[in-house]
This record gives structure tokens, C-alpha cells and sequence, in this order.
């Protein structure tokens, strides 16, 4: 976290806030990208294809606003990230929902479910970044 920008965090924090607090009291509709995702089929894919196109193009105009972005680096092979993406597409199935929609969303409407499934993400990702980096597996 050499690069870490407290008002950068704090900006960003905010806006995935407002926003996901804008489709609720506009739409009533919870901001969890697993649900919006899986909703596409769905006949209320409008402001589903919206949200989603708004996640693709806000950092694009950023980026041609003269904001910097950081370049990505993935530092393990395509089958590890391929493998993490599958479990990860697993466990939002398992759970009900992602991280946004538990994370930002349920626990500000102090959902007990989504309170336990936060604690649990949290908790897996404590032990994967220990094992990653202390233990060396990975």
C-alpha cells in the first residue's frame, strides 16, 4: 500500500455509497453486481444495462479527463486467475449475492444475512492474503 490516497478512498467510498443509494431510493433495487448481472434476462434489463454501462464508461472518462488510473499488474498464471473467478462466481451463488450487494448494500440496511456473509468474506480473504504471503501457498 505504498501508493495508498486517503481522499482518493474516500471519494470513491462515497460515490459507490451514493450510488448504490440512489437505486434504491430511486428503483428500489439493491446495487449488488452478482444480482444486476444475473438479472439481464430479465425484462427490467434497462437500467441493469445502464448501471453496468455506467461501471465500464465512469472510469474511461476519468481516464480522458487527465485522471490517472493504475496500470494492472497479475503477478500468477491465467489458470490461477481463471480458478479464482469460478470460485468466486461459486461463492456469490452460494452466499445470495457478492460483496456489493452484502457488503455496501445489506449491511446498510442492517441485514443480519448480509452482515454474517460480509464477516465471512472478510474473514476468507484474511486467511487467503496469510496463506499467500506468509505461508506461501499460491
Amino acid at each position: 500500500m505504498s501508493h495508498f490516497t486517503p481522499a482518493h478512498a474516500l471519494t470513491g467510498g462515497a460515490l459507490i455509497g451514493l450510488s448504490a443509494a440512489i437505486l434504491w431510493v430511486g428503483l428500489g433495487r439493491i446495487a449488488g453486481i452478482s444480482g444486476i448481472l444475473a438479472g439481464l434476462r430479465m425484462p427490467d434489463r434497462g437500467w441493469r444495462m445502464a448501471f453496468l454501462a455506467g461501471m465500464i464508461a465512469a472510469p474511461l472518462l476519468y481516464r480522458l479527463a487527465g485522471g490517472a488510473t493504475a496500470d494492472p499488474t497479475i503477478a500468477t498464471s491465467a489458470w490461477v486467475v481463471i480458478a479464482g473467478g469460478l470460485l468466486v462466481g461459486f461463492g456469490t451463488r452460494l452466499g445470495g449475492g457478492c460483496t456489493s450487494g452484502h457488503g455496501v448494500c445489506g449491511i446498510a440496511r442492517l441485514s443480519r444475512r448480509s452482515i454474517a456473509a460480509t464477516a465471512v468474506f472478510m474473514a476468507a480473504a484474511m486467511v487467503t492474503v496469510y496463506c499467500t504471503h506468509h505461508i506461501g501457498i499460491g
